[in-house]
């Protein structure tokens, strides 16, 4: 037994039992006696308690599921983090990983795909409007319910996106396998990362296979970042094309290219719902020179010497390629010599007939250079000027000198040509201080691509311009994208919300007013056994870290007590005669009959539960087996622990039993 199980975590959390283990942390089922409910609880292993960066990031999940709530998101009901232990306390959910779902079914039908991946994105949604993005969207993070609900688990390395300064020291990234590209990079990420890897997953399920898998991390961060993968109706045709349309959008390596967030992807899906024969004509942009990669030849080696994997004995053959490399060579020395007559006589023609030929100069704008730089109608020496224009398409002539139809030249002059390419440099302009617009206009006009990231900043305005990277004057290629950063103005001032959990409303009003917060008007009430108006629960927690100016959620007591209830495990008798296998078992509750039924031992495990439910007070069972006393239990609901007693226990008689049974039959004749 670990040193948590059968423990109480301050006065409060009976650890049950141990139910799972990660990297950093330990999973219990608990027992909550305050709301008196199951409840999961994940608490940082001892080895770890030293650990900042582990630490950071225990605290970065609490905070991160603290803000949400979210039908498909596991909730979050409180959080300690002392010096001796930290621990987050959960929902329980009674379920399995969709990645063990996965390897059970091998192959999951794209309808149900779809349910699942729904609801993934419906999770995904609240929490990127909420600012948190996830960043280890993967199977083994979604718990899958038995009645096939989804719940998003395991936010340890989420980030806050729109609230938090993003820099390039934040390079966590989640598992290989459904990592996004920028991710693998470890470049700042933002909703779309999530949305590549809710792509992967679906991939997955459809498919029965990764879209990338290989030997070690390193290779599959690789092929993340560099490989196309196979289409899904590649590896199965029945897969509609509508729904290969959105996997493969989702799973673009530029994040330009994917769903821009987690609605977008999910109006696409419900498009495809309505009608799974659609088709969506998605269009990327595509590189006309693509980087090509030329595999190292290898030496076959077949099982007969075929040192070449032609399956021809070279051995055999050697006599008769000697007989043959003399004819071979007399023919061939022919024909180099008729070549030779051949070109002496072009040559001569060329330039006894065309040595003063005047012609036009062509119009070459608008045309590829590819296109004509090899191509024999133009008799032209090309010199090439490489310029840019960024609403022109890469390669493109964009200018000529001498220009079309002014002049006429000899075959063999040259001509000047501008061709566009965004390999030129260009000077990145001076935009600090600037305006967004503005500066994404000024970008424009040089033909630069941006992005533009908000940062927090203490010393520059609202919607201004802090600096870029590079800086301000540097040189660089016109395909390179330049982050341009503005700033959102000062940090938002943050406040730790109090605790005003059991305080009367009126006292917990005041006290949040006075933290500079406010009440929403929407106050709910429960069922509870303290008193009316007392606060059970809060939202944001307690402790958490929140907004000058937040709306917070109240729940209150109604004062009506929560019905109770307790299971009595009676203890049924062994019989050991065949003839009498069933034993009728009543339950008298205060004197009064509940229930009478006819049950066979060792069906039921040699036990039988009586449910008890209440509110308060005391009840007396009384347990009888074929009319004769058997059990005698209290059941006390106002008491704090041992609310259940054995009274008195009877000893059952088979013999005694099969008369009474006997008799009662003969008085039935």
């Amino acid at each position: 037994m670990d040193k948590y199980t059968g423990k109480r975590l301050d006065a409060r959390y009976e650890i049950h039992e141990l139910i799972g283990v990660g990297g950093m942390a330990v999973v219990y089922r608990a027992y909550d006696i305050v709301e008196e409910k199951i409840v999961a609880i994940k608490i940082l292993k001892d080895e770890y308690l030293g650990n900042k960066e582990f630490i950071r990031r225990f605290k970065n999940e609490s905070k991160a599921i603290a803000v949400l709530s979210h039908p498909n998101i596991v909730k979050v009901y409180d959080v300690s983090l002392g010096s001796k232990i930290q621990y987050i306390v959960m929902e329980y959910i009674s379920g399995i990983t969709l990645k063990e779902y996965m390897s059970q079914q091998k192959e999951i039908k794209w309808n149900e795909a779809v349910h699942f991946i729904q609801q993934i994105l419906k999770a995904l949604r609240h929490a990127h409007e909420k600012g948190v993005i996830h960043r280890d969207i993967k199977p083994q993070n979604i718990m899958l319910l038995q009645d096939g609900t989804i719940k998003v688990t395991d936010f340890g390395i989420a980030r806050f996106f729109k609230h938090e300064t993003q820099t390039m020291t934040d390079r966590a990234i989640g598992s290989v396998h459904y990592i996004s590209p920028e991710q693998a990079k470890g470049e700042i990420t933002d909703e779309k990362a999530d949305i590549y890897s809710v792509g992967v997953i679906l991939y997955e399920m459809i498919t029965g296979s990764l879209p990338f898998e290989a030997d070690n991390a390193v290779s599959v961060a690789i092929m993340q970042m560099q490989t196309a993968p196979k289409r899904p109706r590649e590896i199965n045709e029945s897969i509609p094309e509508g729904l290969e349309s959105i996997i493969m959008k989702a799973m673009q390596k530029n994040p330009k290219n994917r769903y821009l967030s987690a609605e977008e992807i999910l109006t696409d899906i419900e498009k495809f719902k309505k009608d799974p024969s659609i088709k969506f004509e998605y269009k990327y942009f595509i590189d006309d020179n693509p980087t090509k990669y030329i595999d190292a030849v290898k030496k076959v080696k077949s099982s007969e010497n075929d040192d070449y994997g032609d399956n021809f004995n070279y051995k055999k053959d050697n006599k008769n390629k000697f007989k043959t490399i003399y004819i071979v060579g007399g023919i061939a020395a022919a024909v180099v010599l008729f070549a030779l007559i051949f070109l002496g006589i072009s040559i001569f023609n060329y330039f006894g007939n065309s040595a003063n030929k005047d012609i036009e100069v062509p119009n070459l704008i608008g045309m590829k250079y590819a296109d004509i730089q090899d191509n024999p109608d133009y008799k032209f020496v090309w010199k090439i000027e490489n310029v840019y224009d960024p609403n022109q398409e890469e390669g493109v002539i964009i200018d000529q000198d001498p220009l079309p139809n002014t002049k006429k030249v000899k075959e063999g002059a040259t001509i000047v040509l501008k061709v566009n390419s965004s390999g030129v440099l260009v000077t990145i302009p001076n935009v600090k201080g600037l305006t967004e617009e503005v500066a994404k206009s000024k970008f424009s006009n040089a033909g630069i691509k941006y992005e533009v990231l908000i940062i927090v900043d203490d010393d520059t305005a609202e919607g201004l311009v802090k600096n870029t990277d590079p800086a301000e004057g540097t040189k660089v290629t016109a395909d390179t994208t330049v982050r341009i950063y503005v700033s959102k103005g000062p940090a938002e001032q943050k406040i730790l919300m109090p605790d005003i959990i059991d305080k009367n409303f009126e006292v917990a009003k005041s006290e949040i007013l006075s933290k500079g917060l406010k009440i929403s008007e929407s106050i709910e009430y429960e069922n509870s056994d303290k008193s009316k108006d007392t606060v059970l629960a809060t939202n944001p927690l307690p402790g958490v870290q929140v907004s000058l100016g937040s709306t917070v959620k109240i729940t209150l007591s109604n004062g009506k007590k929560k019905e109770k209830s307790f299971d009595i495990k009676v203890d049924l008798p062994q019989i050991t005669d065949e003839s009498v296998q069933n034993i009728t078992l009543s339950v008298y509750i205060d004197g009064i009959l509940d229930t009478t039924k006819t049950i066979r031992p060792s069906y039921n495990n040699g036990e039988y539960v009586v449910t008890l439910k209440g509110t308060t007070g005391k009840k007396r069972v009384n347990i009888d087996i074929d009319g004769k006393q058997y059990r005698i239990y209290d059941v006390d609901f106002d008491a704090s622990s041992d609310n259940v007693k054995k009274v008195a226990a009877y000893e059952y008689s088979e013999t005694e039993s099969k008369t009474a049974k006997n008799a009662a039959i003969l008085n039935t004749l």
